[in-house]
C-alpha cells in the first residue's frame, strides 16, 4: 500500500516542495525514513508511534518505509511529523482522503508524544511558496496559524492534535480557515522615542537624516555620554515605512530564526545592537544547520555596532561583502545558504582608548600613538564602506536646559526624508543614492561650475581616490535631494566633504 502527501522544507528563507511517500509492506515490523533526513527527522518514528497510540489510533504492524523526495535535497527540523502521519493514515485507509484534496494541500507540523501538535519554524516561507505553487490550503499546528494567515489567497487550517486532524480529514468535524490578519498586523506602531528628546547635536541629527534619505552607512565618533546611542536608536523614527515585500521578507527571516513568539509580522524596521563580544557566526549566521545572524535579522533596518573598535577585527571584516552585496552566503559541507542582509550600518566609537580625545570637558590621557593605534583597529576597506563620519561633541549644562536646542522632531525630519526618497524613486526606482554604480554617479550627480571647482580643489589637495570621489558625489546627491535641487551646488559638496573626516585623514596620509 502506497500513499503520498505534500509538504515542504526551508533552506535559507526559501521553501522547497517535498513529497512525503509512505509504503506499507509485509514482513518484519519496522519504521524507516529515507530521503536525506537529519537526526531530528529520523526521531519522528518514535514521536509518531506514541502520538498514534495516545490518540487512539493503531499503527499498522507492517514495515513502514517513508521517502522524502527529492532525495537529493537535505531535509532538516521536525516539521515532517504531521505529513508522515497523514500519509500513514492515507495508506492504511484510516482516513479516506480524496485525491484532489491531497493534491491541493500542504501539511507540516511536529507531534508531541500525547498527540498534540507543536509549532515549527519557517511556516511563513512555506505558506508563501505553497500559494505561488497553486495550492489551496495548508494544514499546520494551531499555534502557527497567526503567522501563516499573513499570506492572503490560501486557506490556513490549524489543528491542535492528531485527534482533531483525523476528525477533520474524515469529515467528522469542520475547521474554519483562519482569517487573514495582514491588515491588522501591518498597522505601524507608534515610536516611543523622538529626535526632539536629544538636546543639541544638530550636526549629528543632520547626518542621520542624510543617512536615512540615501541609505548611507554612518559612523558616530564622540566621547562617552555624548549621545551616540540615543541618536542611533532614533534613526528608525525617520526611516521610510516598509513596503509589502520588505515586510514579508523580514518576517520570513524572523520566522526561520524562530523569533515570532508574540508577534506575527515585522512591520517596524528592525534595530539590532549586538554586543562587541559577538562571534563571526553570531554576526553573519552559521551553525551546522545555518541560521540567520544579526546582519540578516537587521535586514531592511538598522545594525548598530556600539564601541566598534572593541569588536574583533576578524568579526568586523566579515561585514565587508554583505555591505557591498546586501546578501550573506553561508557554506557548509551539507548545504549553502543565502540570507538577505540589506541593513543600514550605524557604528559608534570613542575617539581614543580613554574616550576623551578632543573633548571640551575632560583632558585626554592617551598618547598620539595610542590614538592612532585605536583608530587603526578599523581597517581601511571597512571604513571605505561607511559613507558618513560624524563627530558627536559632548554638551554642557546650559545646552541641556535650553529648550530651543531640541531641534526638529522626528516627524519634521521624516517629512524631509520622504520628499528626498520620492525624488530617488523617480530616478532610481527601489535603489537609493548610496547604491549607485559609477555610470549612475556620472549620469545623476551633475555639478554646477562652483561645485566643480570645490571638488577639483578637494581632489588635488586631499589626495582623493576615485572611490572617495564617488562617495562625496553620492552624499552630495542626497543632500541636494533633501534641498529639492536638481543640480549639486557648492554648499552640497562642501557639506558632503565635511562628513568624510576619517577618509580625508587616511587619504592625506
Amino acid at each position: 500500500m502506497h500513499a503520498l502527501v505534500h509538504s515542504a522544507t526551508t533552506i535559507g528563507i526559501h521553501a522547497y516542495p517535498v513529497e512525503v511517500e509512505v509504503d506499507l509492506s509485509m514482513g518484519l515490523i519496522g519504521f524507516r525514513i529515507v530521503g536525506l533526513p537529519d537526526k531530528a527527522i529520523n526521531e519522528s518514528t518514535d514521536r509518531i508511534r506514541a502520538a498514534f497510540k495516545n490518540s487512539g489510533l493503531i499503527l499498522p504492524e507492517k514495515f513502514i518505509t517513508v521517502n522524502l523526495a527529492p532525495a537529493s535535497l537535505k531535509k532538516e527540523d521536525v516539521l515532517f511529523d504531521v505529513p508522515i502521519a497523514v500519509a500513514i493514515l492515507q495508506a492504511t485507509k484510516l482516513a479516506e482522503i480524496p485525491a484532489d484534496f491531497i493534491a491541493e494541500t500542504v501539511f507540516l507540523g511536529e507531534l508531541s508524544l500525547d498527540g498534540r501538535t507543536r509549532p515549527v519554524r519557517g511556516v511563513l516561507s512555506i505558506v508563501h511558496a505553497a500559494l505561488l505553487a497553486g495550492k489551496k490550503r495548508v494544514i499546520i499546528p494551531e499555534e502557527n496559524t497567526r503567522e501563516a494567515s499573513l499570506i492572503e489567497g490560501i486557506d490556513i487550517i490549524g489543528v491542535s492534535s492528531m485527534t482533531q486532524l483525523v476528525g477533520y480529514l474524515r469529515g467528522e468535524i469542520s475547521i474554519e480557515p483562519t482569517i487573514s490578519t495582514f491588515q491588522e498586523a501591518s498597522q505601524l506602531p507608534k515610536h516611543l522615542v523622538d529626535f526632539n528628546q536629544v538636546k543639541g547635536q544638530q550636526a549629528a541629527k543632520r547626518a542621520l537624516q542624510i543617512a536615512a534619505s540615501g541609505r548611507h552607512n554612518i559612523l558616530l565618533i564622540g566621547s562617552p555620554g555624548s549621545g551616540k546611542t540615543m541618536l542611533a536608536r532614533r534613526l528608525g523614527t525617520i526611516l521610510p515605512p516598509m513596503s509589502f515585500d520588505e515586510i514579508i521578507q523580514t518576517t520570513k527571516i524572523y520566522s526561520i530564526a524562530g523569533l515570532l513568539d508574540t508577534q506575527s509580522l515585522v512591520t517596524e524596521r528592525p534595530f539590532r545592537a549586538p554586543h562587541h563580544t559577538i562571534s563571526q557566526a553570531g554576526l553573519v549566521g552559521g551553525g551546522s544547520n545555518p541560521r540567520p545572524g544579526e546582519i540578516s535579522l537587521a535586514s531592511q533596518g538598522v545594525l548598530f555596532l556600539d564601541e566598534m573598535p572593541e569588536f574583533s577585527r576578524a568579526t568586523l571584516e566579515v561585514l565587508r561583502e554583505p555591505l557591498e552585496s546586501g546578501t550573506v552566503h553561508i557554506s557548509r559541507a551539507s548545504c549553502a545558504v543565502e540570507y538577505p542582509a540589506h541593513f543600514l550600518l550605524v557604528a559608534a566609537m570613542n575617539p581614543c582608548p580613554c574616550g576623551y580625545f578632543g573633548d571640551r570637558k575632560k583632558q585626554c590621557s592617551c598618547s598620539p600613538q595610542q590614538v592612532a593605534k585605536y583608530v587603526a583597529k578599523l581597517s581601511g576597506p571597512l571604513l571605505d564602506r561607511i559613507d558618513l563620519h560624524v563627530n558627536v561633541a559632548s554638551i554642557n549644562y546650559d545646552e541641556i536646559k535650553d529648550a530651543t536646542l531640541a531641534g526638529k522632531s522626528s516627524a519634521e525630519l521624516y517629512a524631509e526624508v520622504e520628499r528626498a526618497v520620492a525624488i530617488q524613486e523617480q530616478r532610481l526606482g527601489d535603489m537609493r543614492n548610496a547604491r549607485m554604480n559609477a555610470s549612475q554617479v556620472e549620469l545623476y550627480c551633475v555639478l554646477t561650475p562652483a561645485a566643480e571647482q570645490v571638488v577639483r580643489l578637494a581632489f588635488d589637495k586631499l589626495g582623493m581616490s576615485m572611490r572617495g570621489y564617488h562617495k562625496i558625489l553620492k552624499i552630495a546627491r542626497t543632500i541636494a535631494d533633501l534641498d529639492g535641487a536638481e543640480l549639486i551646488d557648492r554648499k552640497h559638496i562642501q557639506e558632503a566633504i565635511m562628513y568624510r573626516s576619517l577618509d580625508r585623514a587616511t587619504e592625506a596620509s
